[in-house]
């Protein structure tokens, strides 16, 4: 079984070393922002082709927190 964990990386080069998902440049912290504000998950895919499934299943569990 995979870890929830696994599609988060910190990188110091990248973003100061923020956790981002792992492929991108998009913060974790970005991402819960985008899902506080109301943003679906469709909507996130649209606007971040980048993104899966699977990364917003991780941000969706951090979400829920």
């Amino acid at each position: 079984m995979q870890n929830w964990k696994d599609p988060i990386i910190s990188d110091p080069e990248v973003l100061r070393g923020k956790p981002t998902i792992k492929g991108t440049r998009l913060s974790v912290e970005f991402l819960l922002e985008r899902l506080s504000d109301g943003w679906s998950e469709e909507m996130l895919l649209e606007n971040f082709p980048r993104l899966t499934k699977e990364h917003l299943a991780t941000i969706q569990y951090i979400h829920n927190l």
